[in-house]
């Protein structure tokens, strides 16, 4: 059982738990039946007929992966759940078939010693605005029309859109209308839009409570399986359209331009039918580059049901002249309530927080609760008066190398000041320091909660997908070390982004033409090992310490000369040995292990060297490197 001690994990002996895993799994976002793959129209807006029964693998496959994922080490996964794959028939009425199913998945993880996070995971709201999570019924219940949601560019949809798919466009979605309107709903509804009520309830209420009794299913279903280590809170939540200064620009909940990028008040006016011509964007190589216009809605569409009010222009926001011209009424509508200037973590985003663990914790009252607020937002403050027992997830990936689907070792922009970096030897630098303002954000703001990453890792797809054709993964593999280096440096606790049982070559996660994954059917090789299908597991396969008798101060591992060196505080409380994973796969002839002083045994079999210090030293230090 994991449990929290300050800025650390630690296990029933007092260990420091270094934790390290993979999200399971990248196809979860989408329907088994029908196949709910993105770039499969047939059946897409039939949303109350499905099932997510086999995401994220068939549990006849359960063995095969669980043993895989085991030998690799990764032995604490984000586990993804949706909210439409609970709760997709409709309010109410939960698919008791995939809540039976997540239990036993999760039993057989713990046949493996493997502990779960569950993660209630969404991107831009739900499938029908480009995403995944939340049921159809959800916009509906809001007044769009689904198959209205592209033609008028309330969002962009690979199952509309067609091949190929513009690449990284689909973050886009949470500026368009159809979720930024639900994410302002779903946590400001109450204050932005109060005339807006389902069967009498507020919007904002009615959503809220249905989405944290979908995740009570699942804490229902799993409660009592010690394996469950806790919750999220929501995957990557947006804040829609709050604290938007100016609706006469485009939204920036996600601050990215590519593609169609309408302001907030022409996402309006779409969404009313009225067609608006809107600047197009490309990606720069640091920046966003305008490349023209585009009329959008050309068949004056109108996404509201007929006779279903346009929320905003029902809420003053907008109307029409008295020559029938739109005209923008409160441009700064979503910046203030009753004249004070509103903040989405404080006012909306922290008290969902802590209702959900509230409510989960009814349930469950030791699950620990994972929480993240916008992942470009980084004044998230978590105090004494907060929910306690949590963990702060926040995400990172190299944004040159996931926008550009290619990496290049010599150049990076820095996400949080924007810099431009040059030089290998930087890149690497500036990567772990963009790792550790996240872990003093947590310091400094969140009560000095431990940090988990929840997502980070990057694109297999590189280079136009050069390597499924060649089978040469180094760029892969130079791209992920990098990555591996950085959190590495900073003794962070991560679950990679992602194990995709089902992953091809040819459509990746199956969702949105991404390619994540460590694993693919396309790669294995017939070799029948554990490692038989792995992606740049030169990179991903490292050793680590799983449990330490202390406090982690430093630890590196090169993938060239396969050294790797630790070296901790100790505690000379702790009598349990420090563990040290150590994968056969950088050692297969044999390891040498060197020790600062005690003595230590290697357990070959479990992949294991555990380490006994010597009392009364500040430091001890670990180093293990390729027999000779």
């Amino acid at each position: 059982m994991i449990h929290l001690d300050s800025r650390n994990f630690k296990d029933e002996y007092g260990r420091t738990l270094m934790l390290r895993g993979v999200n399971l799994g990248g196809s979860s976002k989408v329907p088994v039946q029908p196949d709910g793959a993105t770039w499969n129209k047939a059946g897409f807006y039939d949303h109350r007929h499905v099932s997510f029964v086999g995401r994220p693998f068939p549990l006849a496959e359960a063995d095969e992966h669980f043993n895989r994922l085991r030998n690799w080490g990764f032995t604490f996964l984000r586990f993804l759940v949706t909210w439409e794959a609970i709760e997709h028939a409709g309010p109410g009425i939960y698919d008791e078939a995939y809540l039976d199913y997540v239990r036993a998945i999760v039993e057989k993880a713990a046949e493996y010693g493997i502990q779960v996070f569950i993660d209630p995971h969404e991107d831009v709201w739900s499938r029908f605005t480009g995403g995944d999570g939340a049921p159809g019924w959800t916009l509906e219940a809001a007044g769009f029309d689904l198959t209205k949601i592209h033609a008028t560019g309330a969002a962009i949809l690979h199952q509309e859109y067609g091949d190929p798919f513009p690449r990284m466009v689909w973050p886009t979605n949470n500026n368009k209308l159809a979720a930024a309107t639900m994410f302002t709903l779903f946590f400001a509804g109450n204050d932005f839009a109060p005339l807006l009520k389902v069967d009498g309830e507020p919007i904002q209420d009615y959503l809220q409570r249905h989405y944290i009794a979908a995740i009570q299913q699942v804490a229902l279903r799993l409660r009592g399986l010690p394996n469950v280590a806790g919750y999220d809170t929501l995957n990557e939540p947006a804040n829609g359209w709050i604290s938007e200064p100016d609706l006469r620009k485009p939204g920036q909940s996600v601050p990215a331009l590519i593609g169609a990028s309408p302001t907030i008040f022409q996402s309006m006016l779409l969404g009313a039918g009225i067609p608006q011509r809107v600047d197009c964007y490309a990606v720069g190589l640091a920046s966003f580059k305008k490349t023209g216009q585009v009329l959008l809605n050309p068949q004056a569409e109108r996404v509201w049901w007929e006779g279903q009010a346009d929320v905003w222009r029902q809420h003053g926001v907008w109307d029409l002249d008295s020559h029938g011209q739109p005209v923008l009424l409160k441009p700064d509508y979503f910046t203030k309530v009753n004249g004070r200037s509103v903040n989405f973590d404080e006012d909306y985003f922290k008290p969902f927080a802590n209702r959900f663990a509230r409510e989960i914790r009814a349930l469950a009252p030791e699950a620990l609760i994972f929480v993240e607020s916008v992942p470009s937002f980084t004044n998230l403050h978590w105090g004494s008066q907060d929910e306690t027992q949590i963990v702060h997830v926040p995400h990172w990936y190299d944004a040159v190398t996931v926008l550009k689907k290619t990496f290049l070792p010599w150049f990076t922009v820095d996400a949080d000041t924007r810099r431009l970096v040059f030089g290998a030897a930087n890149v690497r630098r500036d990567f772990a320091a963009q790792l550790g303002r996240l872990l003093r954000q947590a310091d400094e703001q969140m009560n000095g909660a431990p940090t988990l990453l929840g997502e980070v890792g990057i694109p297999f797809d590189l280079d136009g997908g050069k390597a499924f054709r060649s089978a040469d993964f180094s760029r892969q593999v130079q791209a992920l070390d990098a990555t591996m280096a950085a959190l590495e440096m900073n003794c962070l606790s991560f679950t990679l982004w992602n194990y995709t049982a089902d992953n091809t070559n040819q459509r990746g996660d199956l969702w949105n033409d991404e390619d994540f994954s460590l694993f693919s059917r396309d790669q294995q090789n017939g070799s029948h090992t554990v490692y038989d299908g792995g992606r740049a597991l030169e990179a991903a396969l490292r050793p680590y310490p799983m449990a330490t008798a202390g406090q982690p101060l430093r630890l590196a591992f090169d993938i060239r000369s396969k050294r790797f060196e630790y070296t901790f505080r100790g505690d000379d409380g702790v009598v349990a040995p420090t563990e040290i994973f150590v994968p056969d796969y950088q050692y297969p002839r044999g390891l040498s292990v060197e020790v600062s002083d005690g003595s230590y045994e290697f357990d070959r079999e479990a992949q294991v060297v555990r380490y006994i210090q010597t009392p009364g030293r500040e430091a001890h230090t670990i180093r293990i490197r390729p027999e000779t």
